[in-house]
């Protein structure tokens, strides 16, 4: 049994449909869901690398990808970003995984799916391989698709004092006017994280920027 059968079987034996129904209403999903809890989901990734180890990064891509592009219900998409982003496989990280991570946001258009792209993978991309992954960063913010302008605003989050600042300001001006909602709190989720780091330049950028709406103002400054 292959990885990816070896994860639907194990998803759906764990399913809990009474489970299934809040967590579907809750995710505002689309794609139905198996109601597995993200504790029995990590106890089930566990087991499944380790019988079923892959020694072939081509082999892993493809897994992860047909995990992803044959769901059926969401928690498949779940266990293809927990395999892509497992430890074991962290070697294989490198700057051309980011045409996969790219569709997997496009077509993934939702904040659970993209934050833990942007928070997680594009983060640590981002902050190993600086050249080759700020002039997408940058390209993104200006995207037609609000999604990967989402992951641009966060794809530093946690970098701290090597938060490239001309990064982040440029994905936040892009879309400091933007009237959606998972924009504006991206942009303050942003700027309330570097806070922590630099509250001068974070104050000194809100005062600058009148069009932050107030969601984001208001989130930016939440520390300060």
């Amino acid at each position: 049994m292959t990885f990816t059968d070896a994860a639907r079987v194990g998803l759906a034996a764990a399913a809990d449909p009474v489970r299934a129904v809040e967590m579907r209403r809750y995710m505002k999903s689309a794609m139905p869901m198996h109601g597995v809890p993200k504790p029995t989901r990590a106890a089930l990734v566990r087991n499944l690398v380790a019988e079923h180890p892959f020694t072939d990064r081509p082999e892993w891509i493809a897994a992860t990808c047909d995990l992803w592009r044959a769901a059926q219900f969401r928690e498949e998409r779940y266990l293809a970003l927990d395999l892509i982003g497992h430890p074991r496989y962290a070697h294989w990280q490198a700057p051309d995984l980011l045409p996969v991570y790219e569709e997997f946001i496009t077509t993934g258009a939702w904040w659970d799916f993209v934050d833990e792209i942007a928070t997680h993978r594009l983060n640590d991309l981002l902050h190993r391989y600086r050249t080759e992954m700020t002039p997408p960063m940058r390209a993104w913010a200006t995207s037609p698709d609000k999604w990967k302008r989402r992951a641009s605003v966060l794809c530093q989050l946690g970098h701290k004092a090597d938060t490239d600042v001309d990064l982040l300001a440029h994905a936040i001006e892009a879309n400091a006017t933007d009237p959606d909602f998972f924009l504006r709190k991206a942009i303050g989720w942003a700027l309330r994280q570097y806070s922590r780091t630099d509250p001068e330049w974070v104050r000194a950028f809100v005062d600058s920027h009148p069009a932050l709406s107030p969601l984001s103002r208001r989130e930016a400054v939440k520390h300060l």
